[in-house]
């Protein structure tokens, strides 16, 4: 296996000028294509891979019970369900993610992004108490929680409350620092990227304990630190 991830891509012939494999290799990721769920069964029992995206729109079914295998196969390796329009979706299939087709190219990226280990050789890493932030990635992953994509948006946003836990953060300052303006007639934006946050961060993002609301002032991250740090950790190659 090359230094780029091995993606896994299980599409019927039909796939054609549609195929999630050319669309993965244009993006730079090695990619293996097996058209039956048994070749993919065979290709598993030889090789290793960090993430399988399996068409179940190209395939003659809707490929749950080969996904499911492939589960049962590859254990924690995470699985996208690809599946045609209109067709109901089947968490019997055991993949990680659902996405239905059309979607584009910078969605699908965006998944296999959020589910692909990151690579520390070349991931800028910024952490504190539960929360590690990729940076290059653009994904947050919070203990217990487990590993989310993000937005350019958000994913400053975030970064901006990690470096100033349990400090507070003006909304004025928020929208500087994230959006370039001084402007807050209107911090509707604002306030939905925070919502967003405690989506991602919260074990319940309606009555949030880590980002909280400062009535009138702003916001504050308040995140107790690990115990062999007392200052965010920023991590680079």
């Amino acid at each position: 296996m090359g230094s780029s991830p091995q993606i896994l891509v299980v599409e019927g012939q039909t796939a054609g000028r549609e195929s999630l494999a050319a669309m993965l290799e244009k993006a730079g990721y090695e990619t293996a294509i097996a058209r039956t769920g048994t070749e993919a069964q065979n290709w598993l029992a030889e090789s290793a891979t960090d993430l399988i995206v399996f068409d179940a729109s190209t395939m003659r079914s809707n490929g749950v019970r080969n996904c499911r295998r492939l589960r049962r196969q590859a254990g924690s390796t995470p699985i996208i369900h690809c599946r045609g329009a209109g067709e109901e979706e089947d968490r019997a299939a055991g993949a990680d993610v659902y996405l239905e087709k059309p979607f584009t190219p910078r969605k699908l990226l965006n998944r296999v992004r959020a589910l692909l280990p990151a690579d520390r050789r070349k991931e800028e890493i910024v952490r504190y108490g539960n929360i590690t932030l990729y940076r290059i990635k653009r994904s947050v992953e919070v203990a217990g929680r487990g590993e989310f994509a993000l937005t350019p948006k958000l994913a400053l946003l975030l970064e901006t409350f990690i470096k100033h836990p349990n400090e507070l953060m003006t909304r004025p300052q928020l929208m500087q620092t994230v959006w370039m303006t001084d402007f807050i007639g209107d911090t509707r934006t604002l306030d939905v990227h925070i919502r967003w946050v405690r989506e991602c961060i919260e074990e319940d993002p309606s009555r949030p304990r880590l980002l909280q609301t400062v009535r009138g002032k702003g916001y504050l991250l308040s995140v107790k630190p690990s115990f062999d740090s007392n200052t965010p950790a920023q991590e680079t190659p």
